[in-house]
Protein backbone atom coordinates (compact mmCIF):
# COMPACT_ATOMS: atom_id res chain seq x y z
CA UNK A 1 0.00 0.00 0.00
CA UNK A 2 1.33 3.44 -0.90
CA UNK A 3 0.81 6.63 1.05
CA UNK A 4 1.24 10.21 0.05
CA UNK A 5 3.45 12.69 1.85
CA UNK A 6 1.30 15.57 3.13
CA UNK A 7 1.92 18.96 1.58
CA UNK A 8 4.82 20.89 3.07
CA UNK A 9 3.39 24.26 2.07
CA UNK A 10 3.97 26.73 4.94
CA UNK A 11 0.93 27.61 7.00
CA UNK A 12 0.07 30.88 8.69
CA UNK A 13 -0.42 29.37 12.14
CA UNK A 14 2.34 30.00 14.67
CA UNK A 15 4.75 27.20 15.48
CA UNK A 16 3.72 24.88 18.29
CA UNK A 17 5.68 22.36 20.32
CA UNK A 18 5.31 18.72 19.35
CA UNK A 19 3.39 18.14 22.59
CA UNK A 20 0.64 20.41 21.26
CA UNK A 21 -0.57 17.43 19.23
CA UNK A 22 -2.17 16.02 22.39
CA UNK A 23 -4.23 19.20 22.80
CA UNK A 24 -5.31 18.87 19.17
CA UNK A 25 -6.29 15.26 19.86
CA UNK A 26 -8.22 16.38 22.96
CA UNK A 27 -10.15 18.89 20.83
CA UNK A 28 -10.97 16.14 18.33
CA UNK A 29 -12.19 13.88 21.12
CA UNK A 30 -14.33 16.66 22.63
CA UNK A 31 -15.89 17.62 19.29
CA UNK A 32 -16.67 14.02 18.35
CA UNK A 33 -17.99 13.18 21.83
CA UNK A 34 -20.29 16.20 21.71
CA UNK A 35 -21.84 15.17 18.42
CA UNK A 36 -21.93 11.49 19.42
CA UNK A 37 -23.90 12.43 22.53
CA UNK A 38 -26.58 13.64 20.13
CA UNK A 39 -26.26 11.07 17.34
CA UNK A 40 -25.86 8.02 19.61
CA UNK A 41 -27.45 9.44 22.74
CA UNK A 42 -30.79 10.40 21.21
CA UNK A 43 -31.64 6.76 20.28
CA UNK A 44 -31.37 5.84 23.97
CA UNK A 45 -34.36 8.12 24.54
CA UNK A 46 -36.38 6.16 21.96
CA UNK A 47 -39.02 5.00 24.43
CA UNK A 48 -39.77 8.57 25.60
CA UNK A 49 -39.39 10.01 22.11
CA UNK A 50 -42.07 7.56 20.97
CA UNK A 51 -44.48 8.48 23.75
CA UNK A 52 -43.67 12.20 23.99
CA UNK A 53 -44.13 12.86 20.27
CA UNK A 54 -46.93 10.26 19.85
CA UNK A 55 -44.99 8.18 17.29
CA UNK A 56 -45.49 4.67 15.97
CA UNK A 57 -42.46 2.38 15.69
CA UNK A 58 -42.22 3.23 11.98
CA UNK A 59 -42.39 6.97 12.67
CA UNK A 60 -39.83 6.52 15.44
CA UNK A 61 -37.48 4.97 12.89
CA UNK A 62 -37.91 8.01 10.62
CA UNK A 63 -37.13 10.39 13.50
CA UNK A 64 -34.08 8.42 14.63
CA UNK A 65 -32.80 8.08 11.08
CA UNK A 66 -33.19 11.78 10.21
CA UNK A 67 -29.99 12.81 11.94
CA UNK A 68 -28.10 10.11 10.08
CA UNK A 69 -29.53 11.35 6.79
CA UNK A 70 -28.35 14.87 7.58
CA UNK A 71 -24.82 13.66 8.29
CA UNK A 72 -24.79 11.48 5.18
CA UNK A 73 -25.69 14.46 3.00
CA UNK A 74 -23.02 16.73 4.50
CA UNK A 75 -20.01 14.51 5.27
CA UNK A 76 -18.32 14.61 1.87
CA UNK A 77 -18.77 18.40 1.41
CA UNK A 78 -17.39 18.94 4.93
CA UNK A 79 -14.43 16.67 4.16
CA UNK A 80 -13.58 18.50 0.93
CA UNK A 81 -13.95 21.83 2.74
CA UNK A 82 -11.57 20.62 5.45
CA UNK A 83 -8.87 19.67 2.93
CA UNK A 84 -9.27 23.09 1.30
CA UNK A 85 -9.64 25.47 4.27
CA UNK A 86 -8.34 23.52 7.25
CA UNK A 87 -9.65 21.88 10.40
CA UNK A 88 -10.18 24.93 12.62
CA UNK A 89 -12.72 26.94 10.55
CA UNK A 90 -14.71 23.82 9.66
CA UNK A 91 -14.94 22.61 13.25
CA UNK A 92 -15.91 26.04 14.58
CA UNK A 93 -18.59 26.52 11.93
CA UNK A 94 -20.02 23.05 12.48
CA UNK A 95 -20.08 23.14 16.27
CA UNK A 96 -21.64 26.59 16.51
CA UNK A 97 -24.18 25.73 13.81
CA UNK A 98 -25.10 22.51 15.63
CA UNK A 99 -25.61 24.49 18.82
CA UNK A 100 -28.05 26.83 17.03
CA UNK A 101 -29.95 23.89 15.51
CA UNK A 102 -30.34 22.29 18.95
CA UNK A 103 -31.55 25.58 20.42
CA UNK A 104 -34.15 25.77 17.61
CA UNK A 105 -35.37 22.29 18.58
CA UNK A 106 -35.52 23.36 22.23
CA UNK A 107 -37.49 26.53 21.53
CA UNK A 108 -39.94 25.42 18.85
CA UNK A 109 -39.99 21.63 18.37
CA UNK A 110 -40.66 20.12 21.80
CA UNK A 111 -43.97 18.95 23.26
CA UNK A 112 -45.38 21.62 25.56
CA UNK A 113 -48.77 22.52 27.04
CA UNK A 114 -50.48 19.60 25.33
CA UNK A 115 -49.11 20.55 21.90
CA UNK A 116 -47.11 17.89 20.08
CA UNK A 117 -44.91 19.00 17.16
CA UNK A 118 -45.49 17.07 13.91
CA UNK A 119 -43.11 14.35 12.80
CA UNK A 120 -41.84 16.39 9.85
CA UNK A 121 -40.73 19.21 12.16
CA UNK A 122 -38.91 16.86 14.51
CA UNK A 123 -37.24 15.01 11.62
CA UNK A 124 -36.22 18.29 9.95
CA UNK A 125 -34.69 19.62 13.16
CA UNK A 126 -32.74 16.43 13.82
CA UNK A 127 -31.60 16.33 10.18
CA UNK A 128 -30.27 19.90 10.56
CA UNK A 129 -28.30 18.79 13.62
CA UNK A 130 -26.83 16.01 11.48
CA UNK A 131 -25.95 18.29 8.55
CA UNK A 132 -24.03 20.71 10.80
CA UNK A 133 -22.61 18.16 13.23
CA UNK A 134 -21.16 16.09 10.41
CA UNK A 135 -18.30 18.57 10.26
CA UNK A 136 -16.57 17.08 13.30
CA UNK A 137 -15.70 13.71 11.77
CA UNK A 138 -13.48 14.52 8.82
CA UNK A 139 -11.94 17.64 10.32
CA UNK A 140 -10.76 16.05 13.56
CA UNK A 141 -9.55 12.95 11.72
CA UNK A 142 -7.48 15.01 9.30
CA UNK A 143 -5.93 16.87 12.23
CA UNK A 144 -4.81 13.59 13.80
CA UNK A 145 -3.25 12.43 10.54
CA UNK A 146 -1.30 15.71 10.20
CA UNK A 147 -0.14 16.05 13.82
CA UNK A 148 0.81 12.42 14.59
CA UNK A 149 3.56 10.30 13.04
CA UNK A 150 3.10 6.94 11.35
CA UNK A 151 3.97 4.98 14.50
CA UNK A 152 1.30 6.73 16.60
CA UNK A 153 -1.57 7.28 14.22
CA UNK A 154 -3.47 4.08 14.91
CA UNK A 155 -3.31 4.75 18.65
CA UNK A 156 -4.19 8.44 18.26
CA UNK A 157 -7.02 7.78 15.80
CA UNK A 158 -8.41 5.08 18.08
CA UNK A 159 -8.37 7.50 21.00
CA UNK A 160 -10.25 9.97 18.81
CA UNK A 161 -12.72 7.24 17.91
CA UNK A 162 -13.32 6.51 21.62
CA UNK A 163 -15.14 9.83 21.54
CA UNK A 164 -18.03 8.10 19.77
CA UNK A 165 -18.76 5.61 22.60
CA UNK A 166 -17.70 8.22 25.19
CA UNK A 167 -20.27 10.69 23.91
CA UNK A 168 -22.80 7.93 23.39
CA UNK A 169 -22.20 6.64 26.91
CA UNK A 170 -22.61 10.08 28.44
CA UNK A 171 -25.75 10.53 26.37
CA UNK A 172 -27.07 7.16 27.53
CA UNK A 173 -26.29 8.10 31.13
CA UNK A 174 -27.89 11.55 31.08
CA UNK A 175 -30.44 11.90 28.27
CA UNK A 176 -32.93 9.11 29.17
CA UNK A 177 -33.18 10.45 32.70
CA UNK A 178 -33.76 13.99 31.46
CA UNK A 179 -36.30 12.85 28.86
CA UNK A 180 -38.26 10.65 31.27
CA UNK A 181 -38.42 13.24 34.06
CA UNK A 182 -38.45 16.63 32.36
CA UNK A 183 -39.14 16.10 28.66
CA UNK A 184 -37.00 17.07 25.70
CA UNK A 185 -36.28 20.74 26.37
CA UNK A 186 -33.44 19.92 28.80
CA UNK A 187 -32.24 17.16 26.45
CA UNK A 188 -31.69 19.61 23.60
CA UNK A 189 -30.41 22.27 26.01
CA UNK A 190 -27.74 19.99 27.48
CA UNK A 191 -26.53 19.03 24.01
CA UNK A 192 -26.40 22.70 22.92
CA UNK A 193 -24.27 23.60 25.97
CA UNK A 194 -21.87 20.75 25.14
CA UNK A 195 -21.48 22.11 21.59
CA UNK A 196 -20.67 25.58 22.93
CA UNK A 197 -18.00 24.17 25.26
CA UNK A 198 -16.39 22.14 22.47
CA UNK A 199 -16.39 25.20 20.20
CA UNK A 200 -14.48 27.14 22.86
CA UNK A 201 -11.75 24.49 23.11
CA UNK A 202 -11.57 24.31 19.32
CA UNK A 203 -11.04 28.08 19.14
CA UNK A 204 -8.37 27.85 21.84
CA UNK A 205 -6.31 24.84 20.70
CA UNK A 206 -7.07 23.69 17.16
CA UNK A 207 -4.36 24.92 14.79
CA UNK A 208 -2.77 23.68 11.59
CA UNK A 209 0.63 22.05 12.19
CA UNK A 210 3.78 23.73 10.97
CA UNK A 211 5.36 20.34 10.38
CA UNK A 212 4.47 16.76 9.51
CA UNK A 213 6.06 13.49 10.50
CA UNK A 214 6.58 12.54 6.86
CA UNK A 215 8.19 15.86 5.93
CA UNK A 216 10.51 15.61 8.91
CA UNK A 217 11.76 12.16 7.92
CA UNK A 218 12.04 12.81 4.19
CA UNK A 219 10.15 11.36 1.22
CA UNK A 220 10.83 7.81 2.25
CA UNK A 221 11.72 6.22 5.54
CA UNK A 222 11.96 2.45 5.75
CA UNK A 223 11.08 2.44 9.44
CA UNK A 224 7.74 4.12 8.85
CA UNK A 225 6.98 2.75 5.43
CA UNK A 226 6.19 6.20 4.06
CA UNK A 227 6.50 6.32 0.28
CA UNK A 228 6.68 9.25 -2.11
CA UNK A 229 4.53 7.46 -4.69
CA UNK A 230 1.31 9.40 -4.98
CA UNK A 231 -1.97 7.44 -5.04
CA UNK A 232 -4.98 8.62 -7.04
CA UNK A 233 -7.27 11.23 -5.43
CA UNK A 234 -9.71 9.58 -2.99
CA UNK A 235 -12.72 9.91 -5.29
CA UNK A 236 -10.75 8.09 -8.03
CA UNK A 237 -9.07 5.50 -5.79
CA UNK A 238 -10.62 2.04 -5.98
CA UNK A 239 -8.99 0.89 -2.74
CA UNK A 240 -10.46 3.87 -0.92
CA UNK A 241 -13.93 3.12 -2.29
CA UNK A 242 -13.72 -0.54 -1.21
CA UNK A 243 -12.77 0.46 2.31
CA UNK A 244 -15.52 3.07 2.37
CA UNK A 245 -18.06 0.36 1.46
CA UNK A 246 -16.63 -2.00 4.09
CA UNK A 247 -16.80 0.63 6.82
CA UNK A 248 -20.38 1.47 5.87
CA UNK A 249 -21.48 -2.17 5.97
CA UNK A 250 -19.76 -2.93 9.27
CA UNK A 251 -21.53 0.03 10.88
CA UNK A 252 -25.00 -1.36 10.09
CA UNK A 253 -25.06 -3.90 12.96
CA UNK A 254 -23.61 -1.26 15.28
CA UNK A 255 -26.47 1.10 14.45
CA UNK A 256 -28.96 -1.74 14.86
CA UNK A 257 -27.73 -2.16 18.43
CA UNK A 258 -27.52 1.55 19.23
CA UNK A 259 -30.92 2.39 17.72
CA UNK A 260 -33.03 -0.51 18.95
CA UNK A 261 -31.28 -2.19 21.88
CA UNK A 262 -33.31 -0.06 24.30
CA UNK A 263 -36.56 -0.98 22.55
CA UNK A 264 -35.50 -4.67 22.42
CA UNK A 265 -34.64 -4.79 26.12
CA UNK A 266 -37.83 -2.92 27.08
CA UNK A 267 -40.34 -4.66 24.81
CA UNK A 268 -38.80 -8.14 24.59
CA UNK A 269 -36.83 -8.36 27.84
CA UNK A 270 -39.29 -6.33 29.97
CA UNK A 271 -36.40 -4.46 31.60
CA UNK A 272 -36.67 -1.09 33.34
CA UNK A 273 -34.85 2.22 32.96
CA UNK A 274 -32.00 1.40 35.35
CA UNK A 275 -31.13 -1.89 33.64
CA UNK A 276 -31.38 -0.43 30.14
CA UNK A 277 -29.21 2.54 31.05
CA UNK A 278 -26.62 0.23 32.65
CA UNK A 279 -26.47 -1.86 29.47
CA UNK A 280 -25.95 1.10 27.16
CA UNK A 281 -23.32 2.70 29.41
CA UNK A 282 -21.45 -0.62 29.76
CA UNK A 283 -21.57 -1.12 25.99
CA UNK A 284 -20.09 2.30 25.30
CA UNK A 285 -17.44 1.99 28.02
CA UNK A 286 -16.36 -1.40 26.68
CA UNK A 287 -16.20 -0.02 23.15
CA UNK A 288 -13.92 2.80 24.34
CA UNK A 289 -11.48 0.39 25.97
CA UNK A 290 -11.41 -1.94 22.97
CA UNK A 291 -10.86 0.91 20.49
CA UNK A 292 -7.80 2.16 22.38
CA UNK A 293 -6.41 -1.34 22.78
CA UNK A 294 -6.95 -2.23 19.13
CA UNK A 295 -5.23 0.96 17.96
CA UNK A 296 -2.13 0.32 20.09
CA UNK A 297 -2.15 -3.39 19.18
CA UNK A 298 -2.25 -2.79 15.43
CA UNK A 299 0.38 0.00 15.62
CA UNK A 300 2.79 -2.41 17.27
CA UNK A 301 2.06 -5.38 15.03
CA UNK A 302 1.40 -3.47 11.79
CA UNK A 303 -1.54 -5.79 11.10
CA UNK A 304 -4.47 -3.44 10.46
CA UNK A 305 -5.86 -5.30 7.40
CA UNK A 306 -5.87 -8.68 9.18
CA UNK A 307 -7.44 -7.09 12.26
CA UNK A 308 -10.25 -5.55 10.22
CA UNK A 309 -11.05 -8.81 8.41
CA UNK A 310 -11.13 -10.65 11.72
CA UNK A 311 -13.47 -8.05 13.20
CA UNK A 312 -16.15 -9.00 10.67
CA UNK A 313 -16.06 -12.64 11.85
CA UNK A 314 -16.23 -11.59 15.50
CA UNK A 315 -19.24 -9.37 14.80
CA UNK A 316 -21.05 -12.21 13.05
CA UNK A 317 -20.41 -14.62 15.93
CA UNK A 318 -21.66 -12.23 18.62
CA UNK A 319 -24.82 -11.34 16.70
CA UNK A 320 -25.58 -15.02 16.14
CA UNK A 321 -25.36 -15.51 19.92
CA UNK A 322 -27.56 -12.45 20.50
CA UNK A 323 -30.15 -13.88 18.11
CA UNK A 324 -30.09 -17.21 19.94
CA UNK A 325 -30.60 -15.45 23.28
CA UNK A 326 -33.49 -13.44 21.82
CA UNK A 327 -35.16 -16.57 20.42
CA UNK A 328 -35.40 -18.44 23.70
CA UNK A 329 -36.76 -17.58 27.11
CA UNK A 330 -33.47 -16.21 28.34
CA UNK A 331 -33.45 -14.29 31.64
CA UNK A 332 -32.85 -10.56 31.58
CA UNK A 333 -29.20 -10.74 32.57
CA UNK A 334 -28.45 -13.01 29.59
CA UNK A 335 -30.08 -10.56 27.18
CA UNK A 336 -28.21 -7.69 28.80
CA UNK A 337 -24.88 -9.51 28.50
CA UNK A 338 -25.52 -10.52 24.89
CA UNK A 339 -26.33 -6.92 23.90
CA UNK A 340 -23.19 -5.57 25.61
CA UNK A 341 -20.88 -8.20 24.05
CA UNK A 342 -22.31 -7.75 20.54
CA UNK A 343 -22.22 -3.98 20.85
CA UNK A 344 -18.58 -3.94 21.95
CA UNK A 345 -17.54 -6.42 19.25
CA UNK A 346 -19.07 -4.35 16.47
CA UNK A 347 -17.66 -1.06 17.80
CA UNK A 348 -14.00 -1.95 18.45
CA UNK A 349 -12.61 -1.62 14.91
CA UNK A 350 -13.34 2.02 14.05
CA UNK A 351 -10.03 3.67 14.85
CA UNK A 352 -8.09 0.98 13.00
CA UNK A 353 -10.27 1.25 9.89
CA UNK A 354 -10.17 5.04 9.76
CA UNK A 355 -6.39 5.04 10.16
CA UNK A 356 -5.96 2.53 7.34
CA UNK A 357 -8.32 4.54 5.12
CA UNK A 358 -6.59 7.87 5.81
CA UNK A 359 -3.18 6.27 5.26
CA UNK A 360 -4.29 4.94 1.88
CA UNK A 361 -5.62 8.37 0.86
CA UNK A 362 -2.66 10.35 2.24
CA UNK A 363 -2.60 13.05 4.90
CA UNK A 364 -3.35 15.90 2.50
CA UNK A 365 -6.53 14.15 1.31
CA UNK A 366 -7.57 12.58 4.62
CA UNK A 367 -10.54 14.94 5.08
CA UNK A 368 -12.08 13.88 1.77
CA UNK A 369 -11.50 10.16 2.39
CA UNK A 370 -12.93 10.34 5.90
CA UNK A 371 -15.87 12.34 4.55
CA UNK A 372 -16.53 9.57 2.01
CA UNK A 373 -16.44 6.94 4.76
CA UNK A 374 -18.69 8.89 7.09
CA UNK A 375 -21.17 9.44 4.27
CA UNK A 376 -21.44 5.65 3.95
CA UNK A 377 -21.64 5.30 7.73
CA UNK A 378 -24.48 7.75 8.12
CA UNK A 379 -26.41 6.41 5.17
CA UNK A 380 -26.45 3.28 7.31
CA UNK A 381 -27.53 5.31 10.33
CA UNK A 382 -30.42 6.68 8.27
CA UNK A 383 -31.54 3.39 6.69
CA UNK A 384 -31.02 0.96 9.58
CA UNK A 385 -33.56 2.46 12.03
CA UNK A 386 -36.10 2.73 9.20
CA UNK A 387 -35.61 -0.87 8.03
CA UNK A 388 -35.70 -2.60 11.42
CA UNK A 389 -39.38 -1.95 12.26
CA UNK A 390 -40.46 -3.40 8.90
CA UNK A 391 -38.15 -6.39 9.32
CA UNK A 392 -39.39 -6.89 12.87
CA UNK A 393 -43.03 -6.75 11.77
CA UNK A 394 -42.35 -9.43 9.15
CA UNK A 395 -40.19 -11.70 11.34
CA UNK A 396 -38.76 -11.55 14.87
CA UNK A 397 -35.90 -10.18 16.97
CA UNK A 398 -33.63 -13.20 16.30
CA UNK A 399 -33.95 -12.61 12.55
CA UNK A 400 -33.11 -8.92 13.00
CA UNK A 401 -29.89 -9.73 14.89
CA UNK A 402 -28.85 -12.58 12.58
CA UNK A 403 -29.27 -10.46 9.46
CA UNK A 404 -27.24 -7.69 11.11
CA UNK A 405 -24.45 -10.20 11.65
CA UNK A 406 -24.55 -11.25 7.99
CA UNK A 407 -24.20 -7.63 6.91
CA UNK A 408 -21.05 -7.42 9.05
CA UNK A 409 -19.64 -10.51 7.34
CA UNK A 410 -20.27 -8.95 3.91
CA UNK A 411 -17.73 -6.25 4.81
CA UNK A 412 -14.86 -8.71 5.23
CA UNK A 413 -13.74 -9.19 1.59
CA UNK A 414 -13.80 -5.43 0.98
CA UNK A 415 -11.04 -4.70 3.50
CA UNK A 416 -7.45 -4.92 2.19
CA UNK A 417 -5.80 -8.32 2.25
CA UNK A 418 -3.00 -8.72 4.81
Amino acid sequence: MHTICPSTTPVAAPAHAASHRWKVLAVGVAANATFSAAANGMPTTAIWLRSGYHLSNTQLGVALGAMGLGVALSELPWGIATDRWGDRPVLLTGLLGTMLALLALLLWITPASGTVPPLWALATGLAAVGVLGGSVNGASGRAVMRWFGAGERGFAMSIRQTAVPLGGGLGALVLPSLASRYGFMPVFGALACACALSAFFTWRWMHEPDFSAEAATGPHNASTGVSAIKPPPPLQNRKVWRMVAAIGLLCVPQFAILSYATVFLHDHGHLGLAAITAVMVALQAGAMVMRIWSGRHTDRRANRPAWLRGSAWVALATFVLLGIAAGGHAPGWVLMTAVVVAGIAVSAWHGVAYTELATEAGGANAGTALGMANTAVYVGLFLTPIAIPHLLAASSWPVVWWLAGLVALAARPLFPKP
